[in-house]
């Protein structure tokens, strides 16, 4: 399994920014912006990808960055350099984060959670946060519309095969399940997507002390 995703990503990195081009321009990157306007502190982001949201950092001290997959780190690196030198990358996957409790004030998930392991992934995230420490998130999740949400349960299989994500998770009651509390939630639409990925929300848990 470990090996058919470090392919797939082998063969979608160098395509991922050119194929998420149009999305972002049409109001995805004003939605991470958006979203990381009041990140602070100590920060870490999962999943970071080719680092698109390396520009949105403005008030952080510090930030990490973890990615598993050698292909997007790669790119990974190649942004920080240009745009966030002061930032760390960490090759690791949201299920098993290498950093002592409690030791971020912030952690930024956009994307991430429909790939990973919920469960574990959130709860690394828990871990790793301070009592009172914020998680910023934007997911595509289950629509709440009936039809759109069948839709999305026939289309998981190819989505999951094709691109290794699931398009149908409750991700906002496993947020609520891993012990945060939702302080902002905001129901969106990704932008320039397919209909059956395109339910999507971003918002800010705290969590729990």
């Amino acid at each position: 399994m470990l090996a058919a995703m470090s392919l797939r990503w082998t063969i979608l990195a160098p395509l991922y920014d050119r194929m998420s081009r149009k999305s972002e321009a049409a109001g995805m990157g004003a939605m991470r912006e958006s979203l990381l306007a009041e990140a602070s502190g100590r920060a870490l982001e999962i999943g970071g990808g080719t680092g698109v949201n390396l520009r949105y950092y403005e008030g952080v001290d510090s930030l990490v960055v973890t990615e598993p997959e050698p292909a997007m780190l790669r790119r990974l690196h190649d942004r920080v350099h240009r745009q966030a030198p002061q930032a760390e990358v960490v090759q690791a996957p949201a299920e098993d984060l290498p950093f002592e409790d409690a030791s971020f004030d912030t952690v930024v998930s956009t994307l991430v959670l429909c790939g990973v392991d919920q469960e574990r992934s959130l709860g690394e995230v828990r871990r790793v946060l301070r009592p009172g420490g914020r998680l910023f998130f934007l997911e595509h999740v289950r629509s709440d519309d009936p039809g759109l949400a069948r839709l999305q349960d026939r289309m998981n299989p190819l989505n999951r095969f094709l691109v290794g994500c699931e398009c149908n998770r409750e991700t906002l009651a496993a947020i609520e399940a891993a012990g945060f509390t939702i302080s902002r939630v905001e129901r969106t639409t990704m932008p320039e997507a397919p209909k059956f990925v395109r339910p999507a929300i971003l918002g800010t848990a705290v969590a729990a002390g």
